[in-house]
Order: structure tokens, then sequence, then C-alpha cells
């Protein structure tokens, strides 16, 4: 007969083969014996197990049920959290909140730091091995998820932030504030000072998750230079990884060292102790620039340098980083949108067509990917494809804010400014902390001569971005329209200091418009050489622009230099042959050439008087030019004017 001690059962044999299951993602098999577990010893601890072999097995309704049924949601803090998540993935919005907030969630908020001794309530609501930091964090995650899929972005964006006081370590909940637009470039900085880094990690932990935060934070308010510039390597980093004798202080014996003995031995003594501390802290800096050196080299951060360098304008540079990315991570998704909008800005349609080709193929419920079928359509020109995958991205994900600044620019590239603007509107309500929508607002009202609301906007996207090149470039434009030159030029100039302050030898493409903007205003302001001298260094980024030759043209017609003007006409004509203004000018600096310059050098003022003897002919009568009967004044005047038409024809036919 068999003992009672030999028939118990080792239950947590059977607990580790529920983990060794999870971990090796066999979620039926681990189901199975979970729920033999349960059965065996009906442990809450082993229910949440079950419940989330069934979460992983996407039976939402089941996990939820288990727990619920037997009050573990109101017991404990991560069955409440799974039964939350079950819910939510089931899209039964109102119940989960039901949930979240059977919860007491006052008793997470204590007194006035998170560091203090937690209340004996919540205590009991948590299981004996789970890090109490993280746990509370993640419910306020949690909350911050529901309350945004419900729309209530506010709420969310407070619970994101309480998620961080508790765990700085909660990436979730800081990506889900910066990659949303929740926050304005401002209120992120402040978010990152606000971070108890001191209280939860040492210095070293601090600065690498300081630096890792920093490399999310919104680059596009203001140009950004390479931050990697002046970050070399010190020598005595350098100096770490050669293998090479340590550095001992030299003793030099004096005479005096024979007179003083223990004085010298503790002097030397002092100094090797200070020596071996400075060794130690030179030797722990070291340490962690090369840590934060070795993460350069992460995905994520090469990530950020190509937004950088992507928003500075600096497009070849990154297409250049971003394809190096993709080769290493072929669908890394925070790298696919800068990607593609480099392609769209360097109009790489075949490339973009077999990125989104396949971006469909293999990953059909990504908003990315839809996105990227949109931006080939509307590069190639077909504006009503690429609002119908556009759309299909904001309905995805309808918090991706680059498919609705693109569905706007589909309408705004038709001059269907009413269509733009609520497509912009929209992106505004949902992207609170970026500048853009506003930006593009105010930009479709000045092209319908609304400046007065377009300055509203503009003013509005410049309290959210006040260092935005762009938008002062914007600004300076309704100052020109409104004919207030002084401050037109104010404006343009402030913007293009922003830009040198990055890029101090060569501007980037992207901003040769406002260089003729600000050659315009100069001519305005009879600033004839500075607006030549802005409208050649347009020319630099853009020769074959005919508006920067015409400018140029125009300029030195007002001061007076007839045949530059004439020739620069003649090229701006040369790149657009139907430039009414450029023909215009030309015919009038040609008269004013021919009134001032003689026809050929040395030429008289006037026609001299010949005194010439008539011939007499055997009739009698003087020689002279005589016209015949067959070719009259009007006959003559008629063959004049059937030329100039046939000139005129071959003219347009040769144009």
């Amino acid at each position: 007969m068999k003992t009672a001690t030999s028939t118990c059962i080792n239950v947590d044999n059977y607990r580790k083969l529920v983990k060794t299951y999870l971990d090796l993602h066999a979620y039926q098999a681990a189901l199975f014996w979970a729920d033999k577990v349960v059965t065996l010893t009906n442990n809450p601890r082993d229910v949440y197990w079950l419940a989330q072999c069934m979460f992983l097995l996407k039976q939402y309704h089941r996990a939820s049920h288990l727990l619920r049924s037997r009050n573990l949601d109101k017991s404990y803090i991560l069955c409440n959290c799974l039964t939350v998540k079950c819910l939510l993935e089931a899209n039964e919005l109102n119940e989960a909140k039901q949930v979240i907030d059977s919860l007491d969630l006052d008793l997470l908020v204590h007194t006035t730091s998170v560091s203090a001794q937690f209340p004996l309530a919540a205590e009991s609501m948590l299981f004996d091995d789970t890090p109490k930091n993280q746990v509370f964090a993640s419910v306020f995650l949690l909350k911050g998820k529901l309350l945004e899929s419900m729309d209530n972005r506010g709420p969310a964006a407070e619970c994101y932030k309480q998620a961080l006081q508790y765990d700085v370590y909660c990436y979730e909940a800081f990506d889900s504030l910066i990659k949303y637009q929740m926050l304005t470039a401002s209120e992120e900085k402040d978010l990152l000072s606000s971070l108890p880094l001191n209280q939860q990690c040492n210095s070293e932990e601090a600065e690498i998750v300081l630096t890792l935060y920093e490399s999310k934070l919104k680059k596009y308010h203001t140009p950004v230079a390479d931050p990697n510039l002046g970050n070399k390597i010190p020598p005595e980093v350098l100096s770490l990884h050669v293998s090479s004798l340590p550095n001992t202080p030299n003793v030099v014996v004096t005479p005096t060292s024979l007179s003083t003995p223990n004085v010298v031995a503790r002097n030397n003594d002092k100094n090797l102790i200070m020596n071996e501390i400075k060794a130690e802290q030179m030797h722990m800096e070291g340490c962690d620039k090369i840590i934060l050196l070795k993460l350069k080299g992460s995905l994520d951060l090469q990530v950020a340098d190509a937004e950088r360098l992507y928003y500075n304008c600096d497009y070849q540079q990154c297409i250049e980083l971003t394809e190096a990315i993709l080769k290493e991570d072929p669908f890394h998704s925070g790298c696919l949108p800068v990607h593609v909008a480099c392609q769209v800005e360097l109009k790489q349609s075949n490339k973009l067509f077999s990125l989104a080709h396949n971006l469909v193929d293999l990953y059909p419920t990504m908003a990315v990917s839809w996105f990227a079928v949109g931006c080939y359509y509307y590069i190639i020109g077909k504006s009503d494809f690429a609002r119908r995958y556009l759309a299909k991205a904001t309905s995805l994900d309808r918090l991706f804010g680059p498919a609705w600044l693109a569905y706007g620019h589909s309408f705004a590239i038709e001059n269907e400014h009413d269509q733009a603007m609520a497509a912009y509107f929209k992106a505004s309500q949902l992207m609170k902390g970026c500048h853009l929508p506003l930006l593009y607002i105010g930009l479709e009202c000045g092209l319908t001569n609304n400046t007065e609301l377009a300055e509203k906007f503009f003013k509005q996207a410049q309290n959210i971005a006040p260092d935005d090149p762009f938008v002062m470039h914007e600004m300076g434009v309704i100052a020109f329209q409104n004919m207030n030159y002084k401050m037109a030029e104010k404006h343009f100039r402030d913007a293009l200091d922003r830009i040198r302050r990055v890029k101090s030898d060569l501007i980037p493409k992207r901003w040769e418009s406002l260089l003729n903007n600000l050659g315009h205003t100069c001519r305005k302001l009879e600033k004839y050489d500075e607006a030549l001298e802005f409208h050649h260094q347009a020319l630099l980024l853009s020769p074959q622009s005919p508006s920067t030759y015409s400018a140029i043209a125009f300029t030195h017609a007002l001061i007076g230099h007839t045949e530059e003007a004439a020739d620069w006409f003649h090229k701006a004509l040369g790149l657009k042959n139907d430039d009414s203004f450029c023909t215009t000018m030309l015919n009038y600096v040609i008269e004013q050439l021919a009134e001032e310059q003689p026809p050929y050098p040395g030429a008289p003022d006037h026609i001299p008087k010949f005194d010439i003897e008539p011939k007499i002919l055997g009739n009698g009568e003087p020689s002279g030019i005589t016209q015949s009967p067959s070719m009259g004044a009007s006959d003559m005047s008629m063959t004049i004017e059937i030329d100039m038409a046939d000139a005129s024809g071959m003219i347009r036919e040769e144009l």
C-alpha cells in the first residue's frame, strides 16, 4: 500500500513545464498543462498563468471569463491588467473601462513620491515575485492605451506620464507620448527633466537612458546639427583598448630624500592613492563613453540620425543611411516612414514601387504598407489612387500622422484647398504637439488670398515651434503679400540664419525659394546688390530655374544694366519659352538697347547729308529711283506684313 508522501505530486515541475512551453512558443501545450495545474492547486497565480496562455492563443473572451468568474480581476493587479488587455483586444472598450475603474488607483497614487512605502492594501494585491514599480507602471500604461482608444488623448497622456514616474524604463509609455505627437518640443524636454532617473538608476544608467530618450525627441521643429560632431573618442579612452602596462608614477630620488625619508614616503603613498583614484574615475568615464559609442551602432539611434538628416533637408545622405539600415533590417518599422518620405522627395518612383509591393505582400495590415503605396501614386501624379490608399492607411492606424499629411497633400497638389484643409485639420486634432498641420493649413489659406487667416495659423504653428525656418519663411511670404517688406526681410533673414547655423557651407536645395524671396524683398527695398547676391546663391542651388534667371534679369533692368538684362532674359526664355513676363520685358529691354546703343561702334548720332549730283539721261531727265507700276506703296506694305507673319510662324515652329 502506497503512503501519502509517496503519492504527493510535485506541482512545481508542471509549473516549470508551463513556463518552458511558453518560452518555446508552444502555447497549446502550455495551456494543457496550465489547466492541470489549476485543477490541482486552484492557486490564483496558476489561474493567472492559465489565462495568460489563453491570451497568447488569442482566446480573449475565454481568458477574461476565467479571471472574472473567480473575481481575480478585483483581487490582484496583474489579473485586472490581463482582463483589461483581453477586453481591449476584443474591442470591448466600455467593458474594459469598467474593469480597470474597479481597481482603486488611489492606492497606487500615494503620498508625493513614488519611492515612498507602499500601502499594505496594494501589497496584498501583488504576487510575491512581481516588481512593484513595473506593475504599477504597467497599470497606468494600460489605462493610457484604453483612454487613447476611446479618443481621450489628454487623460491618456497623463497616464503615460505617471507610468514613467513609476518606471523610467517603461519605454512603451515614452514612445506613446513621442510617436503620436502628444507633446510639444518644450513639453518633451520638460518630461525628460522630470523623470526620477537619480532615484531609480545610478549615474551611468541615467546617462544611457537620457541619451536614448533624447534621440527620440522631435527634430523637425528646428534644424539640428550633427550630434556626433565633436563626439570623438578622447586619447584616454583609446588607451583603455590598448593592452599596455599601467602608468605608474615615477619616483624621483633627490638629495633631500635621504634626510627626510618618512615624509617623502608618505607623500609618495598619497600620490599613489590620488593617482589610483583618478585612474579609476578615468576608467569609469571611459567605459561610459565606450558604451554610448557602442550604442551609436543601434538601429534605433541610426534611425534618429536619419530623421535629423531628413528634417535638415539632406535627403541624399538620409536615403543612404536608411538604405543601410533596411539592408540590415529590411522591415524596420521606425525606418520605413523616413525611407518612404525620402524616396518621395528624391522622386525615386521605381524603388518606391518595389518597396510598396513587398510591404503589401508581407504586411497587409500595417499602415506603413499602404502609406508607401499612396506615396508612389502621389509622386507619379495619380492623386485619386493616392487618396484611396492613403485613406486605407489611416483606417488601419488612425493616429498615423504621415498618412494624414500626405492625404492632405494629394488634395493640395490639385488646388483642392478646402478638402486639403479638412485633412490637415483632422491631422492637427490627432497630432496636438505637431505644428506641421497648422503650417499647411496656413499655407492653403495663403493660396486662397486669405492672408489674415493664414497669418493666424502661422502664429499658432510658431507658438509650438518658434525656431522652425519653414514657419519663418511662410511668415515672410505673408508679410511680402501685405507689402510689409521690412518685416518680410526680417522673417526671411531669421530663417536663413537658423539654417546656416547647421549648414554653414552650402544650404540644401530645398531653400532655393527662400533665397529668391529674400532677393525679391531686397529688390523691393531697392537693395539691388544684395538682391543680385541672393539670386545668384539661389542659382547655385538650382541652376535650371527659369524664375531665378528672370529675377536676375529684372533686377539688372531696374539698375539700368540693359545689356546684362537682355542676356539673362534670353537665358530665362531658353528654359521656359512661354513665360509672358520675360517676353514682355525682353521686348522692352531690346527697345531700350536700340535707343541707348549705336547700331555699330563709332556710328554718328545723326544721319549725314550727302551732296550727290544727279546724272542727266539722254532724254534730259535726271536719273533716280523709280517705282515700277506693279509695286505700289500698298503692295510694299502687304509684302512686309506677309513676311512678318511667315517669320512669326517660323519662330513658333522652332520654339
